[in-house]
C-alpha cells in the first residue's frame, strides 16, 4: 500500500486544536501521510486566562525537519505560523528546491487585533518568498488585506479587489476566508483564479467553537491537491470539509472549543454552494 505524502510547516499547538496538529488531523481524514516540520511551540496558561505562549525553535532545527521530510518524496506542502523573516525565508527556499507544484500558503499572522500594524518585514517576506511559489494562498480578510496592502474587505466586492491585488503578487490562485465579520447572510469564501471568481457559501453556523478552522481549511486543500483534485476542486471539497468540523465544533475547556476535524467523514457535511460571479 502506498499513500499520498503530505507535509506542514508550522507551529505546535498544545491544545490541540490548531497548527500541526489540526493539519495531521485533517491530513489523516483524507486518506494521506502527514509529516511535520516545526517554527513554533505555543503553549496556553490555564492561570493567566488561558493565555499564550510562544516558543521558537532555532532555525537549525527547522532546516533539519525540513531535510528529512523533503528527502522521502512529499506530493504537497502547506505552511502555517512562520514567526519571523528568517524562517519564512527558510521554508520558502526549501520548497523552491523541492520543485513542489501543490503549495498550499495559508499567510498566518500573528497580532493582537485587527487593527495593530503587523510587522511589515514579515508580509513583505511572505510576498517576496512565498507567494511566488504557491498553487494558493488562503488568507483569512485581515491577512488579504494586510498582503496586498489594502484596508481589510468586509464586503465581496471588497474582496475580489483585494484578490486581484493578491493574484499580481505572483500566487496562482486565492481563496479568501470570509468569516464573522464579513457584511453577508451566508459563511462566504471568495476563490480566485486569475480569470473568474467563484463564491462559496454555506449557511452560518451559530457557534464560538472554531478553534483551529483557518488551519483545517488550508490542511484540506493540501490534501485534496495530494490526492489528484484540481485547485478549484480541492477548494470546494475543503469548504465542505471545513463547513462540517464548524457546524459540530465543541467545548474544550472554558477559553476555547476546537473544530471536530472528523465531522465530514462521521457525519456528512452542509451543502455548499460554488457560483461564479
Amino acid at each position: 500500500m502506498t499513500m499520498k505524502k503530505t507535509l506542514t510547516i508550522a507551529g505546535s499547538d498544545t491544545s490541540g486544536g490548531a497548527g500541526i496538529q489540526a493539519d495531521l488531523k485533517t491530513f489523516q481524514e483524507h486518506g494521506t501521510y502527514g509529516m511535520t516540520a516545526l517554527t513554533v511551540v505555543v503553549t496556553m496558561d490555564p492561570d493567566n486566562n488561558w493565555s499564550h505562549n510562544v516558543y521558537s525553535l532555532p532555525i537549525d532545527v527547522l532546516k533539519a525537519q525540513l531535510k528529512t521530510a523533503l528527502s522521502t518524496g512529499i506530493d504537497a506542502i502547506k505552511t502555517g505560523m512562520l514567526s519571523t523573516e528568517e524562517v519564512i525565508q527558510t521554508a520558502g527556499e526549501a520548497i523552491a528546491e523541492s520543485g513542489l507544484d501543490h503549495v498550499v500558503i495559508d499567510p498566518v499572522m500573528v497580532c493582537k487585533g485587527e487593527d495593530e500594524v503587523l510587522n511589515p518585514g514579515t508580509v513583505d517576506a511572505m510576498v517576496e518568498y512565498l507567494l511566488p511559489k504557491a498553487e494558493i494562498v488562503t488568507p483569512n480578510l485581515f491577512e488579504a488585506g494586510q498582503l496586498a496592502s489594502m484596508k481589510t474587505p468586509s464586503t465581496i466586492e471588497q474582496m475580489k479587489s483585494v484578490a486581484e491585488k493578491i493574484h499580481s503578487l505572483g500566487v496562482r490562485n486565492v481563496v479568501i476566508k470570509g468569516g464573522k465579520q464579513l457584511q453577508h447572510d451566508k459563511a462566504a469564501d471568495l476563490f480566485y483564479d486569475g480569470k473568474a471568481f467563484t463564491l462559496l457559501e454555506a449557511e452560518k453556523t451559530a457557534t464560538h467553537y472554531n478553534h483551529g478552522a483557518g488551519c483545517t481549511f488550508a490542511a484540506a486543500i493540501t490534501a485534496n491537491l495530494a490526492n489528484g483534485l484540481d485547485v478549484k476542486e480541492a477548494v470546494i471539497e475543503a469548504k465542505k470539509f471545513v463547513s462540517a468540523a464548524i457546524a459540530n465544533g465543541w467545548k474544550l475547556n472554558e477559553y476555547v472549543g476546537p473544530v471536530m476535524h472528523g465531522a465530514k467523514n462521521r457525519v456528512g457535511a452542509p451543502e455548499i454552494t460554488a457560483t461564479e460571479i
